[in-house]
């Protein structure tokens, strides 16, 4: 590999013309914003009756989210299946109401219990309500509440004829917590909206410091506020006919504001530039969005690309959240190639009028020299760049190595709440509680349907291999099914259910235990139950994920390639977003998993990564980080085309994107760490890991890596074969 060329840009190659490129016939995208520039009253007004008639549609649809998951084939879903078959109301939907005594016990207070199960029972939709087990204490005992119907699909609203049916108890001095599936109901909904002001308002901020104008730093916020809306009112359309995530419409939140606002900002900058060149308002438009709407247009199509790839996992889950999420995306990307133009028809040059600072201008002559010295400094020492932010990146990435797929269970919920009281109290131990196992008990299942072991021989092989089964705190004894053909047991763990132990006991059940003792009976044992199917979500997930990393590589490989004619670049793409993931996979499992940020993130203790983060988190952040990726190389290959000098088109890109890609990523990050404060814990570290990974994308690979590898590798950046160039389609960013 050749050794940096220690040329300045100033004598790589003479100077073009400011904003040269573009000076031809104007392509479509060019046109397009060019209309919308000349009509922008009518172009603002037909988003506005967009926006009104999608709200309107969003609460006549009355969307509906869950985070059900379903794994039609695995082990749980099939004893589900058994066991529902056998005795229907086994597989029907139930949770628990958990009484507890703080003094004395709860059988003191058991004409209030009565009452309590009384009410309960004639509550809508209860089908059934068990007899209390009391702990050995006697101070802690729950009913499971059985119903006909999905608990979600009976609204949070249900809550209060749940704290109505258990007011006696509650009147009689009882503690009352709700737990199992009532975590689906009575937990109030994620309020965001703090969370977004404060995004808001850290972007109007930044977007002043950077713009020094108030029109400037307004335009593109209320474009992206826009743009949110819409897209949020659309995924709650879409929501009543696919059911999304819980997670999925603050998913959708996150980025599309932080897209929109980035999106809106390129934007935003070309078009002074070209105010400053001395282009009309409607002409520096359409040629904003001739150039920089290409590269808003390929990023926006690679952000949908990755998300959708998350339909190759084989989980309608989280192929869901990534479709509502693409829905945000495409939404952010349309306003800025439409309303944006308009925008900047409506307000001109005023743009700058209302300033706090005289306006920059992007061109590199005239920008900040700062950026143009590091520039030099980049191309004298590319080495020593490359080799500092590799190293950088793989010492974030070393606890990547530890990491604990798993489910965050309800010890997490907020100190206080009726689900974290209910988990806590059942969880206090075998004296006043029952354990912390009781929380997550597998169902054992054994189909004895061509068995050619009798009942008795099997139950007591299986009986055997669990009292010899390690991490057991107890198991019910093997009884038939009303059919005869299962024979059923609730099994204990001694740990939590999000332990690592639970995790390995499930494992060791499933792997071990049951096929060992079952070997040679005929029989075939499952666990099911909602603990089951969570680590078998989890091992799916953990199977599936080096599907949608190699899917998201190749498409992305393949649309940078076809964009900017190279094999070299879209390959360092590849590789520098894949150290970024596993910098920012490393620091999230230091902060939840090892618990290192608990006191920041408002956690009690460490928790495991929730299964589907990494897979959402790859895709994401792939997405997202090709963002800039386009962003900076559209303009290094604007340059390299008007000079085909390398060394000064490097320096030129990285001169004229540094501070706006800077302040887009500050932008971003700013409004994913404001989620950090969401009482979700999957969003807190989503938010966390995107912010990271942002931070990192924007400073070591999009300022360091990518222009000292580019630096390096000189004109064969942009090698193509002559027989591929010719067949691959012509697209422009």
């Amino acid at each position: 590999m050749p050794s940096a060329p220690s040329a300045t840009p100033s004598e790589a190659a003479p100077r073009p013309v400011p904003g040269g490129a573009g000076r031809g016939p104007l392509g479509r995208l060019g046109r397009i914003g060019g209309f919308c520039a000349r009509h922008a009253v009518w172009v603002i007004a037909a988003w506005l009756v967009l926006l009104i008639c999608v709200l309107v549609g969003k609460n006549i649809a009355a969307p509906t989210y869950s985070d059900a998951i379903s794994l039609p084939g695995s082990q749980s879903n099939t004893g589900a299946q058994l066991l529902s078959a056998s005795e229907p109301t086994a597989g029907q939907p139930n949770g628990l109401v958990v009484f507890h005594a703080s003094s004395g016990t709860v059988s003191a207070q058991q004409a209030a219990v009565n009452q309590t199960l009384t009410n309960l029972r004639g509550l809508p939709h209860v089908t059934d309500v068990s007899s209390p087990v009391t702990s050995t204490a006697g101070n802690t005992a729950y009913t499971t509440v059985s119903f006909d119907e999905n608990l979600k699909a009976l609204g949070n609203g249900y809550t209060t004829r749940l704290d109505s049916a258990t007011a006696p108890a509650t009147a009689a001095g009882l503690g009352v917590g709700y737990g199992g599936q009532f975590d689906q109901i009575v937990e109030p909904p994620a309020d965001d909206r703090k969370s977004e002001a404060v995004g808001i308002a850290v972007a109007l901020v930044i977007l002043l410091l950077v713009f020094g104008s108030v029109l400037g730093a307004l335009l593109p916020l209320a474009t992206a506020l826009v743009s949110v809306l819409v897209g949020l009112s659309v995924v709650g359309i879409v929501a009543a006919a696919i059911t999304f995530s819980t997670a999925a419409p603050t998913l959708a939140t996150m980025l599309g504001l932080g897209v929109g606002i980035d999106y809106a900002l390129f934007l935003t900058t070309r078009f002074r530039q070209d105010l400053m060149d001395g282009y009309r308002p409607v002409e520096a438009a359409a040629r904003t969005a001739d150039s920089s709407g290409h590269a808003v247009l390929v990023a926006g199509c690679t952000v949908a690309v990755a998300m959708l790839s998350l339909y190759a996992s084989g989980l309608t889950f989280i192929g869901d959240l990534g479709f509502a999420a693409t829905m945000a995306v495409l939404i952010s990307a349309s306003a800025a190639l439409t309303l944006v133009p308009a925008a900047f028809g409506l307000v001109g040059r005023n743009i700058d009028r209302r300033h706090l600072r005289h306006p920059v201008a992007e061109a590199s002559d005239k920008y900040h020299s700062g950026w143009k010295n590091y520039a030099a400094f980049a191309s004298r020492h590319a080495w020593e760049l490359l080799v500092a932010g590799v190293v950088f990146l793989c010492v974030l990435a070393i606890p990547l190595v530890s990491m604990r797929l798993g489910h965050v269970d309800d010890s997490a919920n907020p100190a206080g709440s009726t689900t974290r009281n209910a988990f806590e109290w059942i969880a206090q131990g075998s004296g006043p509680g029952f354990g912390p196992g009781a929380n997550g008990t597998f169902t054992a299942v054994i189909n004895m349907q061509g068995a050619t072991a009798s009942p008795t021989t099997v139950t007591n092989d299986l009986t055997r291999a669990l009292n010899n089964t390690a991490g057991i705190a107890s198991f019910t004894p093997f009884t038939p099914s009303p059919n005869g053909q299962l024979l059923v047991s609730t099994i204990t763990p001694s740990t939590a259910p999000q332990s690592a132990a639970t995790g390995g006991l499930f494992n060791t059940l499933t792997g071990q235990t049951l096929p060992n003792a079952l070997k040679g009976t005929g029989a075939q044992g499952y666990l099911t139950g909602n603990t089951a199917a969570q680590f078998d979500f989890r091992d799916t997930v953990a199977r599936r994920l080096p599907i949608i990393i190699a899917v998201v590589l190749v498409l992305a490989f393949l649309l940078l390639m076809t964009v900017f004619r190279s094999l070299l670049i879209p390959l360092k793409a590849v590789i520098l977003n894949l150290l970024t993931t596993g910098a920012s996979y490393g620091v999230l499992v230091a902060a939840f998993q090892f618990g290192w940020g608990d006191a920041i993130l408002g956690l009690d203790e460490p928790v495991p990564i929730e299964s589907y983060v990494p897979m959402m988190m790859f895709a994401i952040v792939f997405g997202l980080s090709m963002d800039y990726e386009i962003f900076l190389l559209s303009r290094i290959s604007e340059h390299y085309h008007e000079t085909g000098d390398n060394q000064y088109s490097v320096s030129a890109g990285l001169a004229t994107t540094a501070r706006v890609i800077s302040s887009a990523a500050l932008i971003m990050t700013a409004v994913f760490l404001s989620f950090i404060s969401s009482s979700n814990v999957v969003i807190k570290m989503l938010a966390l890991g995107l912010a990271i990974s942002v931070v990192l994308d924007a400073t070591i690979v999009r300022l360091v890596l990518v222009p000292s590898t580019m630096f390096l590798l000189g004109k064969r950046n942009w090698w193509l074969p002559r027989w591929l160039d010719r067949a691959l389609p012509h697209l422009r960013a």
